[in-house]
């Protein structure tokens, strides 16, 4: 019978081990940029710039120390519920024994080492993300702003305003002064960069520097109200040159439409309170400041703080009824007609 029971014990185990084995495997094994999906949410396990590269290689180490505790700590407590169980037909009072010095000054000691190792690998990385931003040269400064539930992007040395899409040259560092008109936001491209803050009354100060082309994907971390998951954004990173001419096309001012369904559209804009809330540059009476300046809304990727594809569709759609595609929505429902929707969306596909 004590036979049988140890053979099942051991099996039990092996089964065990194994299966925490499996478990971990991927975490201990493949490199961190394996579990980024290319086309899908944003990953902070795929670093694309060198203050991500530092965070990522923390986070590697910390998730083994982590994998490492889980494994001896549950192997630890499945060993003791399996050998020093109750028997059946065992009646005896179990041994009774006062502890142990040496594995008590080892489970305290060994926990502190840890937390000594890991703060001291956290100063080395803030030391290696500060001297990546202090070696730059020539940085451009954004500032950025959250709003509920879009983000506005301002560059004061070139005189550009976007919304939604973050455009930054590839190898410069990008010096971003963070705030809020409202509530607490926080402002997060994970293969970038680390989250910071984004708060009313106060600025945050943090950076960016993309190593290769593409578009990044980010998400406000902080829960910020009815649509906070609606509140996203892009940043694409473009080559010097590329940069430059999309900077020279932003500053200019908005066209003035030719085609009538587009003119239609502009006086339709005037008049259905759009300019009360919204900036068309090179429009005198379109001045407002609640809303996302729209003198280029036409060369953005999204649209409603990015949660759709700026596609004619998609625009006349979020005209019809904002706050129906996003809970809370500060733009209001106007209850335009269908030809004013028409004319709206022909006028502002014109705005590039």
């Amino acid at each position: 019978m004590h036979a049988l029971l140890g053979f099942n014990f051991k099996r039990a185990w092996g089964l065990i081990v194994v299966s925490l084995v499996v478990a971990c495997l991927p975490s201990f094994v493949f490199p961190a940029s394996v579990f980024a999906e290319p086309s899908g949410p944003p990953s902070a396990l795929s670093s694309a710039s060198p203050a991500s590269a530092a965070i990522t290689d923390l986070h590697n180490v910390v998730l083994l120390i982590a994998g490492a505790i889980f494994v001896i700590v549950e192997g630890l407590i499945l060993t003791a519920a399996f050998r020093f169980r109750r028997r059946k037909g065992d009646t005896s009072e179990p041994e009774q024994i006062h502890g142990n010095t040496r594995l008590e000054i080892a489970w305290t000691v060994a926990p502190a080492l840890i937390v000594v190792a890991v703060f001291v690998l956290t100063i080395r990385a803030q030391q290696t993300i500060d001297a990546s931003a202090q070696a730059a040269e020539a940085p451009l400064t954004v500032e950025v702003e959250g709003h509920q539930w879009w983000w506005e992007f301002r560059y004061p040395e070139l005189g550009v305003t976007t919304a939604g899409q973050l455009v930054i040259p590839v190898g410069r560092v990008v010096n971003l002064n963070i705030s809020s008109v409202d509530v607490i936001h926080s402002f997060w491209v994970p293969e970038l960069g680390g989250k910071t803050d984004a708060i009313n009354g106060a600025v945050n100060k943090s950076w960016l520097k993309a190593d290769r082309p593409g578009d990044y994907y980010g998400q406000c971390a902080e829960l910020c109200g009815a649509s906070h998951a609606n509140m996203r954004l892009v940043v694409t990173a473009l080559s010097p040159a590329e940069f430059q001419a999309w900077a020279a096309n932003q500053a200019g001012e908005a066209v003035e439409p030719d085609e009538a369904a587009a003119q239609a559209g502009q006086q339709a804009f005037l008049g259905a309170g759009c300019a009360g809330c919204h900036v068309v540059r090179g429009v005198p009476q379109a001045l407002g400041q609640t809303g996302p300046d729209l003198t280029h809304v036409a060369s953005r990727p999204y649209l409603a703080g990015g949660i759709l594809a700026n596609t004619p569709y998609n625009l006349a759609r979020w005209l019809a009824n904002p706050p129906g595609l996003k809970p809370g929505s500060l733009m209001p429902n106007l209850n335009l007609a269908q030809a004013d929707i028409d004319a709206l969306v022909a006028y502002l596909q014109t705005l590039k």
